[in-house]
């Protein structure tokens, strides 16, 4: 697809974390498989994993269409062919994707960063009962961002930035560890790792109960 030249919508989280989350991605993940992401916003993870995991197939998606442009011009500016067209998926659907044929092929990975605390709580179920359906034997799902850990203090610039969510949208916040940990158990899934990230940060590491 040929692109516009002009600047991309951009995210400086996204290109602050990428190189940490890749650097697990490649201690997880074996040399080849297909890779779903949700709420993949400006495409910057998709190119960047992508073009660092050529044996990787990469399914961006997101809940609207809006910045499909833009996922698909930082796929074009990082050269790889390894990233598919973006689907539209809300995680609260019975199906997956939202519109259009329903995957067929299972998922060896699942990622999905900085959804949790801005969203509902309910797409925390949906999140866990989807990637549930959809996993591969032997799958992970991965989700990233920050986490309210019952031993763990919680730093500052955390409470600072629940606080904001929270009066931005009161169905907003940061999510406790022990929550989500209970959802993915309710669909099948259980925590299997857990990797402290820059700038207090948690990469969550989910596979299929025993």
């Amino acid at each position: 697809m040929k692109t516009s030249d002009s600047p991309l919508p951009h995210s400086a989280a996204a290109e602050r974390n990428a190189g940490p989350i890749l650097a697990e991605l490649r201690a997880l993940l074996s040399a080849r498989g297909h890779a779903l992401e949700i709420a993949s916003g400006t495409g910057q993870h998709a190119a960047h994993f992508a073009a660092a995991l050529p044996g990787w197939t990469w399914q961006p998606s997101d809940v609207s269409d809006r910045l499909f442009g833009a996922i698909a011009g930082r796929a074009d500016q990082a050269g790889v062919g390894n990233v598919l067209a973006p689907r539209r998926l809300d995680v609260l659907d019975a199906a997956w994707p939202s519109e259009g044929v329903p995957f067929q092929t299972p998922f060896d990975l699942v990622f999905c960063a900085n959804l949790l605390h801005i969203s509902p709580w309910a797409t925390c179920a949906g999140l866990m009962h989807g990637a549930a359906r959809h996993l591969a034997p032997g799958g992970w799902l991965l989700t990233y961002g920050p986490y309210l850990e019952d031993d763990v203090p919680t730093a500052p610039g955390n409470l600072a930035f629940d606080a904001d969510l929270r009066a931005r949208d009161p169905a907003w916040g940061i999510r406790r560890l022990a929550d989500v940990a209970a959802e993915a158990r309710h669909a099948g899934l259980t925590l299997r790792q857990r990797h402290a990230l820059p700038a207090n940060n948690l990469l969550l590491v989910f596979g299929r109960a025993d």
